[in-house]
C-alpha cells in the first residue's frame, strides 16, 4: 500500500531519502518548498515491518486557463533497482493523486544510469512509458551529466587526477589574484547581473532575483552555498551549490564577460569540490552536458570544460511518463510548440 506523508512524518521521509544512495536533493522536501509556485506530495511504500523502503516526492502544478494540472517527480522514485513492490505502490498513489488533482500527466526523470536494466523492466512493470529525448538538454533535468567520484579521496590525489590544463588553470587563477569566498543573501543581485550576463552570451533563460532570494531563504546554511570569485575586490563569478545525502551539486554558475581570462570558473569548482571532502561525499556532480561530445556541438565547451576534473560522463534513463488525458496532453504540448 501507499502512504502520503504529512508534515509530522517528514523526519521520518528524510532520513530514508538522504541516506539512499540514489538520493536527490531534487526529492528532499526542502525542495517543495523552494518551488513555491507548486503543489507537492510525498509517497512512501512500506515493507512487512513498517519501513519505508521506497519514496517519491511529487509536485503538482495547474495548467493555466484549463482545469487541469501536472504531476512531476524531479528525480523520481528513491529505491533500490529491483524494488518492484515499492515502485508499483508509489505509482498506485500516483494514480490516486491524479484522480485526486484531475491530472492530464505524470512524469518522472529517475536518477538511473542506461545500463540498469533491472530497473527498467521494474518501471515498465509498474506502468510506466519512456519518452525518447535527444541528446542535449531536451528534458526537464539533464539526461547525461558528469559526476566525480570522491569517496576516500584526498584533496591531494584529486587535484592530481585533473587533466593536466584543468591543473595549470586552476594555478592560473590564483597567480593572478583571483580570490573565492563564500557569499551571502546580499551578493544574489550581483550573481544574478552576471547570471543575466552568462545567459545572453550563452543563449539561455535566466530565473527572476526573486528565484534565486527564495531559494536561499529556503535552503541556506545547510544545504546550499553561494560562492563569489573576485577579483581586486569586484565579483566576476559565482556559483550556486547544494549539499544533500552524500552529493553536492553544482546548482547555477555565472561570469562576467570581463576578466574571464583569469579563470575564475575553475577556482570556483575546486572550491565546491573542497566542500564535498569536507562534508564527506561520495560524490560531487557537475550536473548537465550534451550527450554529443562532437566537436562542433555548441556545448561541446561545457563537456570539455567538466571533463578536465576527470568525472565520469553518465546517462540517466531519461524521463518516464504516465497519460491520464490523452487528449489533453496532445492540446498542452501543441500549445507549448506554439509558445516555444
Amino acid at each position: 500500500m501507499f502512504e502520503f506523508i504529512l508534515n509530522d512524518k517528514t523526519k521520518e521521509y528524510e532520513e530514508f531519502v538522504s541516506a539512499h544512495p540514489n538520493c536527490n536533493f531534487l526529492q528532499a522536501s526542502v525542495w517543495s518548498s523552494v518551488k513555491k509556485e507548486w503543489d507537492s506530495v510525498r509517497i512512501v511504500s512500506r515493507d512487512d515491518s513498517g519501513k519505508i523502503r521506497a519514496a517519491m516526492l511529487v509536485l503538482i502544478r495547474k495548467v493555466p486557463h484549463l482545469p487541469y494540472t501536472f504531476l512531476y517527480a524531479p528525480r523520481g522514485p528513491v529505491c533500490d533497482s529491483d524494488e518492484a513492490e515499492g515502485l508499483c505502490d508509489l505509482i498506485s498513489g500516483v494514480k490516486a493523486l491524479a484522480k485526486e488533482k484531475n491530472a492530464y500527466i505524470f512524469k518522472a526523470d529517475p536518477g538511473f544510469e542506461i545500463g540498469d536494466e533491472t530497473f527498467i523492466e521494474t518501471a515498465k512493470k509498474a506502468g510506466l512509458t519512456f519518452k525518447e529525448t535527444g541528446k542535449n538538454f531536451d528534458g526537464i533535468q539533464p539526461r547525461f551529466v558528469f559526476r566525480l567520484n570522491i569517496q576516500d579521496k584526498t584533496e591531494q590525489e584529486l587535484f592530481d587526477n585533473f587533466h593536466s590544463k584543468t591543473r595549470y588553470n586552476l594555478r592560473l587563477a590564483e597567480r593572478k589574484g583571483v580570490t573565492v569566498r563564500l557569499g551571502d543573501k546580499s551578493d544574489l543581485p550581483r550573481f544574478h547581473e552576471i547570471m543575466q550576463e552568462t545567459g545572453e552570451r550563452d543563449n539561455f533563460n535566466i530565473r527572476p532575483l526573486s528565484y534565486f532570494e527564495h531559494m536561499y531563504d529556503c535552503m541556506a546554511e545547510e544545504n546550499l552555498r553561494l560562492y563569489v570569485a573576485e577579483l581586486n575586490g569586484k565579483t566576476i563569478a559565482a556559483t550556486i551549490a547544494i549539499y544533500y545525502g552524500d552529493k553536492v551539486w553544482y546548482l547555477y554558475g555565472a561570469s562576467s564577460n570581463q576578466h574571464r581570462n583569469v579563470m575564475p570558473n575553475y577556482l570556483l569548482q575546486w572550491h565546491m569540490i573542497l566542500w564535498a571532502l569536507e562534508k564527506k561525499c561520495r560524490i560531487y556532480d557537475f550536473r548537465g552536458v550534451s550527450g554529443d561530445t562532437s566537436p562542433d556541438n555548441p556545448l561541446y565547451g561545457l563537456y570539455r570544460f567538466k571533463k578536465g576534473f576527470s568525472g565520469d560522463m553518465i546517462e540517466f534513463i531519461g524521463e518516464t511518463e504516465i497519460v491520464f488525458k490523452p487528449l489533453i496532453k496532445k492540446a498542452v504540448d501543441l500549445a507549448q510548440k506554439i509558445l516555444r
